[in-house]
């Protein structure tokens, strides 16, 4: 599963690299950037289909359209590329609503005899990646819209299997496009979706101060050893 991960880089930076533009009331309502430790339920600048000219906010953790309540969204943080067809809470999305979620790295927990550690997996050729994702609108009883989104997630690459066994469907820069073209069917769309080579992949361990929400600095993504902690 991916339930944690950064954005670390500006607003400028994002644009240049995607070609797209944040709209400037998000900005000045949202400012969601840097993020050391993105979690469920943060607002995160997204590309959808429908919009791929600009950034727009969204909250993580996917609400059906005909959910009664958000809590649902809870649950809805990744969509296994497997089955996405099939459950009814993504089988809509992957056929009308479809989008990529900017990071620069993202955490997993490996299991050891000393407890679970924390890494941060990054790519070597993409200082800034997309994962790919699915979004929806959702209508609170109080009449208010929420956009929400998804990451979709795949086996993992063998560098990082023993990490854990499954990653997010990272992009290469020359499929992004292609991952929001609704004009490709949808089984050719999937098809795109490929563990990330290995080769391409880089982690190191990270401090524990990540497996909590609240914290969010500069220091989260700095290596183990430099924060003090030893294995």
């Amino acid at each position: 599963m991916c339930g944690r991960s950064s954005l670390t880089k500006s607003e400028k930076e994002l644009e240049e690299r995607f070609r797209s533009t944040f709209y400037s009331e998000d900005l000045e309502k949202y400012n969601p950037l840097p993020n050391y430790n993105v979690a469920p339920t943060h607002v995160m600048p997204v590309i959808t289909n429908k919009d791929p000219e600009h950034f727009l906010p969204m909250r993580w953790g996917l609400i059906p359209s005909w959910a009664k309540d958000h809590k649902m969204g809870y649950k809805m943080i990744n969509a296994r590329i497997e089955t996405v067809t099939e459950k009814s809470s993504f089988k809509s999305a992957v056929n009308k609503r479809r989008c990529i979620i900017p990071m620069d790295g993202y955490y997993e927990w490996k299991k050891s005899s000393s407890g679970k550690i924390p890494y941060r997996i990054t790519t070597k050729d993409q200082e800034i990646f997309s994962m790919a994702g699915l979004w929806e609108n959702w209508k609170s009883p109080s009449g208010d819209w929420v956009q929400s989104f998804t990451i979709i997630t795949q086996p993992s690459s063998k560098l990082i299997e023993d990490i854990h066994d499954r990653m997010p469907a990272i992009l290469t820069a020359d499929t992004e496009r292609d991952w929001l073209d609704m004009e490709i069917p949808v089984e050719d769309a999937l098809s795109i979706i490929k563990p990330y080579p290995g080769d391409l992949l880089e982690y190191y361990a990270v401090g524990n101060r990540v497996g909590k929400v609240a914290e969010n600095d500069v220091g989260l993504i700095a290596p183990r050893d430099e924060q003090g902690e030893l294995f």
